[in-house]
């Protein structure tokens, strides 16, 4: 699980992603899938970079948060700590790693939209081996829109 963020004409946005994976070596690319339904989606369809964080296992009211709360209502980064990347993209402090990426292309999936991106910043190297949050730890949760 992932939890992507977003920040595009004076507005943030960060949600919860179970959909998401490298798709190349050379050059290095990520794509992240996010719903159409989606508060953070309608954010990052103007952005021009989005953070992705890895969070760990004992995170679960991080994603809480970005999973069963939508920004529509909610401002969900005067609730945690995070820090201003490139071209303002909210990088959540608390992750056990993130990266933020360029968004290089978008392309179609269904109900979801795919963001290709090209990584430009990372977190510093996280000691040890973090036992990492997975779609088991979250399966419980309410999500913040309608499916």
């Amino acid at each position: 699980m992932y939890v992507v963020t977003a920040a595009a004409a004076g507005e943030r946005a960060g949600c919860l992603v179970g959909f998401a994976s490298q798709c190349s070596i050379h050059p290095p690319r990520f794509v992240v899938w996010l719903s159409t339904a989606n508060h953070t989606y309608r954010v990052a369809r103007h952005a021009s970079h989005l953070g992705v964080h890895l969070l760990r296992r004992d995170d679960k009211a991080l994603a809480e948060l970005f999973g069963s709360e939508t920004g529509d209502g909610v401002d969900k980064f005067e609730r945690i700590a995070w820090q201003s990347q490139h071209e303002g993209t909210p990088v959540l402090t608390e992750a056990c790693a993130w990266f933020v990426g360029r968004v290089v292309d978008r392309f179609e999936g269904g109900d979801h939209v795919g963001f290709r991106l090209a990584p430009v910043a990372e977190s510093p190297h996280t000691p040890g081996h973090p036992r990492l949050l997975t779609f088991t730890d979250v399966c419980d949760l309410t999500p913040g829109h309608p499916a």
